[in-house]
């Protein structure tokens, strides 16, 4: 099944347009928001992956379709490895931030918008090592693989379930399955954190309140 079907060159364009956009706010923004500097050899690989997997969608596009089996599952590949990373990456800086603010929730939102964009690329990744793993309806004829696949996964996630799109074998099926349990998993411990942060938050502000409270009493002038 190839990436692309009969939309040719425009899809190409905006398929490597909205992720390369993707990419590039994850390498530029990451680092910065988490303020911490991780090891220089594991940043430059997360760069690399990033920038080779970004640059891989425009071939496509000078040529006009998509290269052979190879290429397609490297670049598969490369995509998957940079958006579970910028994913992993997301839910670590949401477990060091010490209190909840609109940052936080913007940060919670991203990482449940790339917990299904990773899904739709490790399900294309899936689909191109091993074919026949989906079963991608009526619209296949018409649709960029990658398209389809990114709508089953936020589909899955969301535990909607149109039935449209279908695992066909084994491997399709235990790959929904890791799929739903890792999006369960991640709103799960999202709510948890970032209610445990509220709640903190709320008390620390009661106790300062309660000092400057204390404080105006046991100040200069009262007995």
């Amino acid at each position: 099944m190839p990436l692309t079907a009969t939309r040719g060159w425009p899809a190409n364009v905006l398929l490597a347009l909205v992720f390369n956009l993707l990419i590039l706010q994850s390498i530029q923004t990451l680092p910065v928001i988490a303020g911490v500097t991780y090891a220089r050899l594991r940043q430059e690989i997360f760069r690399g992956i990033g920038v080779v997997g970004g640059l891989g969608l425009w071939v496509p596009v000078a040529m006009g379709t998509w290269p052979g089996g190879l290429f397609r599952a490297v670049e598969m590949v490369l995509l998957s490895l940079f958006f579970l990373a910028t994913s992993l990456r997301l839910v670590r800086l949401l477990a060091r931030v010490p209190r909840v603010n609109g940052l936080v929730m913007a940060g919670a939102a991203a990482g449940y918008l790339h917990l299904g964009l990773t899904g739709g690329v490790l399900a294309t990744a899936t689909q191109v090592l091993v074919p026949g793993s989906f079963s991608l309806g009526a619209a296949a004829s018409h649709q960029l693989l990658l398209d389809r696949l990114t709508y089953f996964s936020f589909v899955t996630i969301a535990g909607v379930g149109y039935g449209d799109v279908l695992p066909s074998n084994a491997v399709g099926e235990r790959f929904v399955i890791l799929l739903s349990v890792a999006s369960t998993l991640y709103v799960a411990l999202l709510v948890g954190l970032l209610l445990g942060r509220f709640i903190a938050s709320e008390e620390v502000a009661m106790l300062e309140d309660d000092a400057l409270g204390l404080d105006r009493v046991d100040g200069p002038g009262n007995p």
